[in-house]
């Protein structure tokens, strides 16, 4: 008798908590697919280096591994625009990107910041330069985010304002790209690649104060990542690819699921 009303009681809890999550989950669906949602930023939001890219995005590269896209699918929010475009600085946002903003839009995602410092021509003078040139133009690279970086993302965080004045704005890092001791036995030296994991740092402390004086939401994607750096033995970043130079140092399509995905997803 004892164990059956024990059964009893613990069948009523266990049907209690599931018709909660259930109603839960029921509301979060609707309140998602009440979104109008616009992906805005460069190539880490467009999805190069994931592959599956969208024809009609042309140079953009839009890809459908890409994490806006990977979100969408999942939550069949009311309206979707792509906007993000391999290779975008802040300009190119506020200049070619903010047209589906309306006073409707509800969330917005943006990675924004890391061509304007000079992502491109940094990996390349540590692909092919020396320690101390790689170190130099990283050290440049931090500078440029101290001096010129906080005005250009202070523009583009205000144009998006302007156009949606009642988004939430998802702001995403940068991963680092390198675990230090790791598995890799030729390439850049420990030097250079602790370097450039610490512009990576530095790239992202600005974006995030910056966010956050916008109001914004920031959220890193370092956490998502660590275990799965250049060198780690289960990599979601391509390591220099002379074969498809361009999606060198992107996220694959598992760093979209597993490193971006899940970064946006908390933060909406």
């Amino acid at each position: 008798m004892r164990l059956s009303r024990f059964a009893a009681v613990s069948s009523s809890l266990l049907l209690g908590a599931v018709l909660a999550l259930t109603g839960a989950g029921a509301a979060q669906a609707a309140e998602t697919a009440a979104l109008d949602y616009v992906a805005l930023g460069d190539s880490y939001s467009s999805g190069v280096g994931s592959g599956s890219y969208d024809s009609a995005s042309g140079d953009c590269k839009r890809s459908t591994k890409a994490f806006p896209v990977l979100w969408k699918n999942a939550n069949a929010p009311s309206s979707f625009a792509f906007t993000a475009c391999s290779g975008a600085r802040t300009g190119d946002v506020t200049a070619n990107q903010l047209g589906p903003l309306s006073a409707a839009t509800d969330l917005v995602s943006l990675t924004i910041g890391g061509n304007d410092a000079g992502f491109a021509d940094v990996m390349t003078t540590c692909v092919l330069q020396s320690e101390a040139t790689c170190i130099n133009r990283v050290n440049q690279a931090k500078s440029y985010v101290d001096t010129t970086l906080p005005g250009k993302l202070d523009s583009v965080y205000t144009a998006i304002r302007n156009k949606a004045p009642a988004a939430h704005v998802v702001v995403l890092g940068y991963p680092r790209f390198y675990q230090l001791g790791g598995s890799c036995v030729a390439g850049l030296s420990e030097a250079e690649r602790s370097a450039i994991n610490g512009a990576s740092d530095y790239l992202n402390a600005a974006v995030a104060k910056r966010a956050a004086d916008h109001g914004y939401t920031f959220s890193s994607v370092v956490p998502a990542f660590t275990g799965h750096e250049i060198c780690s033995g289960s990599a979601w970043l391509h390591s220099v690819n002379w074969l498809n130079i361009g999606e060198s140092y992107h996220p694959t399509a598992a760093g979209q699921s597993g490193g971006y995905l899940p970064s946006f997803r908390n933060a909406v």
